[in-house]
């Protein structure tokens, strides 16, 4: 599965690029987080629960940054299993960009999953995740220009 995007941000670059690496910030906004630990500066763990059509699977696994070109870029690249359900596992590059004062993300995703989960089908699968994405971005772009606006 490939997806690729961009969202805009009313927030500096600094600002987003500060959320990006703040792991309260990214539990928040992740869909089905449970925890999220940093383990190391480019190192996470997390446990994330999810729905995809009928299947029901708490995924746990580690999350590693890097290609880190602070505050304009890096690569998230992770695997997580989930059991009986199966296992997901991919990255994303990820870019900020200055537009005047607002930012602008982009992100290019590829992963696959496999076992039970693979087995629902590719458009399922497909739909879910963009669905994620979207709920992921909405909720990252207000909690960055939040913590923006306090700063």
């Amino acid at each position: 599965m490939d997806m690729t995007g961009e969202e805009r941000i009313a927030a500096p670059r600094d600002a987003v690029w500060a959320a990006l690496n703040d792991p309260e910030i990214l539990k928040q906004c992740i869909p089905g987080c449970q925890s999220l630990e940093m383990k190391s500066p480019t190192e996470l763990s997390a446990v994330v629960k999810l729905k995809v059509g009928p299947v029901s699977a708490s995924f746990a696994g580690d999350v590693v940054l890097s290609n880190i070109n602070a505050p304009e870029s890096y690569t998230i690249s992770g695997e997580g299993k989930g059991g009986i359900a199966g296992f997901a596992k991919g990255g994303a590059d990820v870019t900020l960009t200055e537009d005047g004062d607002e930012t602008i993300l982009s992100y290019e995703v590829k992963a696959q999953v496999g076992g039970k989960i693979a087995q629902l089908g590719a458009r399922l699968i497909d739909s879910t995740s963009k669905k994620l994405a979207q709920q992921f971005f909405a909720d990252f772009t207000a909690a960055a220009q939040a913590r923006s606006a306090s700063a």
